[in-house]
C-alpha cells in the first residue's frame, strides 16, 4: 500500500513538471538589418550546369516547356 501510495505521487509530480513546462516558452524576435537580405543568396536559374549561363536558352526551354502543357497545342486543336 506504501508503494503504490509513493508510485502515485511520483506520477502527480511527473504530471505537475510536465504540464509546467509548457508555460516556459521564450519569445522568439528576429532582429532585421534595414535594407540587406539575410537569407541565402540567391542565383539565377540560368546559371547552373545546364544552361551555363545562357539567359535566352533557358528563357526559351520555359516557354518550350509551357507550350508542351498547353493542351490545344499538344492535340492540334
Amino acid at each position: 500500500m506504501k508503494a503504490m501510495r509513493s508510485i502515485f505521487i511520483v506520477a502527480i509530480a511527473a504530471g505537475a513538471a510536465l504540464a509546467l513546462s509548457a508555460c516556459g516558452e521564450r519569445p522568439q524576435v528576429i532582429t532585421y538589418k534595414q535594407g540587406s537580405y539575410q537569407g541565402k543568396p540567391d542565383t539565377p536559374p540560368w546559371n547552373g550546369a545546364q544552361w551555363g549561363g545562357n539567359k535566352q536558352q533557358w528563357e526559351n526551354a520555359i516557354h518550350q516547356r509551357a507550350q508542351d502543357q498547353n493542351e490545344y497545342k499538344r492535340i492540334g486543336g
